[in-house]
């Protein structure tokens, strides 16, 4: 059996434990209430763009343009969004699995653009090629982050070094529901299937090159935006659960070494006694 004093040791380390972990699940609740104000915010606009694209292109016929088809050279890329810090369960791990798991990210044609360092590392542990790293959006997403990796991805894109383009992230439910995603961003699919015979026919002025090469790009970046204000949403509600699932244990474990503390104080009083009454019978 453990001696009181390791007992106590313990008891006091673990204390300090579950004082960290409440701070911790405080600070990311204040996070979360911010970070979910914020996608919830945004949610409707970018939810708009991609139904308003997905519609455009259901209702056009014969359009060949070059964000619509893949590319030559059989590479793939994945914008994939996680954090910069650990202590958030099965958040980090779970984006890498999926990507992993997606059998049109073959380790060999896929090239990672990575939003957090976590994801980073995983992948390039498993091997995968780190094309870019913007780790540091993460902390602080703003419309211009995801604009400017757009327009890179998009260059890419362009000059065909990548023939798809997806996107991987959190998506935010609710507080302790967030269910890992993996979008596909180019060539644009349509949803739905192939247009109806009674459908009109949409309409574009100038013509349809001009509009696809404006719109797209705004359709890709608040599409990434969106993702990394779910993400970080995400990223708070699972440090907040696993914060407060740490400090539970803690509580429990405090409780249970108190009780090993009383025991082995009282079985240490009861010897003391033993050897009292044993001394005195002893010399009378």
């Amino acid at each position: 059996m453990a001696s009181i004093r390791d007992i106590k040791r313990r008891r006091d380390s673990i204390s300090s434990t579950e004082q960290i972990t409440k701070a911790m699940k405080l600070i990311s609740t204040v996070k979360l209430q911010k970070s979910r104000a914020k996608a919830e915010e945004s949610k409707p606009y970018y939810t708009m763009m991609y139904e308003t694209i997905g519609s455009m292109l259901s209702k056009s016929d014969g359009i060949d343009h070059k964000y619509l088809r893949s590319g030559t050279s059989g590479r793939k890329a994945v914008i994939v969004i996680t954090s910069n810090r650990g202590l958030a369960g099965g958040y980090n791990n779970n984006i890498a699995r999926l990507v992993c798991a997606d059998e049109r990210l073959a380790l060999e044609v896929t090239d990672v653009y990575a939003i957090g360092r976590k994801g980073k590392d995983a992948l390039a542990r498993k091997g995968y090629h780190i094309a870019a790293d913007y780790s540091e959006v993460i902390n602080e997403p703003l419309y211009r982050d995801a604009s400017d990796i757009t327009m890179e991805l998009l260059d890419a894109f362009g000059r065909e070094q990548i023939s798809e383009i997806y996107l991987a992230y959190t998506s935010f439910k609710n507080t302790v529901t967030h269910v890992p995603t993996l979008k596909k961003l180019l060539p644009v699919e349509i949803e739905g299937g192939e247009r109806k015979a009674d459908q009109a026919l949409m309409n574009y002025e100038p013509d349809e090159d001009r509009v696809l090469d404006s719109i797209i790009p705004k359709y890709m970046s608040s599409l990434i935006y969106g993702a990394l204000l779910e993400a970080v949403a995400s990223e708070n509600g699972a440090r907040m659960t696993a914060m407060d699932s740490a400090t539970n244990n803690a509580e429990e474990m405090i409780e249970e070494l108190g009780l090993a503390y009383n025991r082995a104080r009282q079985g240490a009083i009861t010897q003391e006694l033993t050897e009292i009454i044993s001394g005195a019978n002893a010399i009378s």
